[in-house]
């Protein structure tokens, strides 16, 4: 394959329950982007800039109502997409970005159960129209995340939830997929490392990235 123009700007998510294995394969996609001349900029949410990063702390460690939650969680995007996402894409960056606005589709409005039409305003308030190119989904049994967030860490405010949120939140990013398959890629979660590298590896390769 001939190498990806380096001012092919392009935006990649990468999203799914806690313990699916996402962050694994986001440095590996980079690295091969970059082979193939992309400039490349990876980034999370919540976080991603300063401002970002300190509201993160507050959303995963301190007590709060679903509503404030998604607030702040929205807040940072804000700063997010201003500072460094539309800067970067503006100059034919590539950002991949650990979470974006589908999580919060997905744990706001899946797991914490807020009325959805309210996540749809702050998303338009925010981004508008700007969306990921694409969006990669690792999906994953819930019992089988858990067992594995046992095993990495200690665990956050979110990764104390219960099976049934996280069951939730999992029909939500199923729920959000449907609704724009286009940009959607299911990668299956619960193969090993290198076969769901070869997953992405033959995702990106039948779009000629």
């Amino acid at each position: 394959m001939s190498p990806v123009a380096p001012t092919t700007a392009r935006f990649i998510s990468f999203e799914g329950i806690d313990g699916a294995g996402k962050s694994t394969h986001i440095e590996a996609l980079g690295e091969r982007l970059r082979q193939r001349g992309a400039d490349v900029v990876h980034t999370r949410e919540p976080g991603g800039t300063e401002l970002a990063e300190s509201l993160r702390e507050l959303i995963l460690h301190r007590s709060m109502d679903s509503l404030t939650e998604a607030l702040l969680v929205f807040a940072g995007r804000r700063d997010h997409l201003q500072r460094v996402i539309e800067p970067a894409l503006a100059t034919g960056k590539t950002v991949l970005c650990d979470r974006f606005t589908d999580a919060s589709f997905a744990y706001q409005g899946g797991g914490r159960g807020m009325d959805l039409a309210v996540l749809g305003t702050l998303e338009h308030w925010v981004q508008g129209t700007r969306q990921p190119d694409l969006t990669l989904w690792f999906d994953l049994d819930p019992a089988i995340a858990a067992q594995r967030r046992a095993a990495a860490r200690e665990a956050d405010r979110f990764e104390q939830q219960d099976l049934e949120f996280f069951t939730r939140v999992r029909a939500g990013y199923a729920a959000r997929a449907a609704s724009a398959p286009q940009r959607f890629a299911r990668i299956d979660a619960g193969l090993s490392v290198p076969e769901v590298a070869a997953q992405i590896h033959e995702l990106l390769e039948a779009r000629g990235w």
